[in-house]
């Protein structure tokens, strides 16, 4: 399964700028073990976490029932990044 697009189809919609939006697969410690690193701007991080973390554990739960069709056990971490743009001004 391609995570990467699952991601994308799930968030595109929540985003500000989706074409800033970085999703990288990770291979976890085990074979059936992947962590998937979601990286935005900072203000579509917050947008993808959410009130208290709502929005991300509904993105995670997702992600987690395709991957256990798979058999697979998938970890979704956010990160931000600045703009260099908003850095020099």
């Amino acid at each position: 399964m391609d995570y990467t697009k699952l991601v994308h189809a799930i968030i595109d919609d929540i985003v500000d700028d989706k074409e800033s939006i970085l999703v990288r697969e990770i291979s976890g410690q085990k074979e059936n073990h992947l962590i998937l690193l979601i990286a935005s701007s900072s203000n579509d991080t917050a947008r993808l976490i959410g009130r208290h973390g709502a929005t991300a554990r509904a993105i995670r739960e997702v992600i987690n029932i395709a991957a256990k069709l798979e058999k697979k056990r998938v970890q979704v971490k956010f990160e931000s990044f600045d703009n260099e743009e908003d850095e020099e001004a």
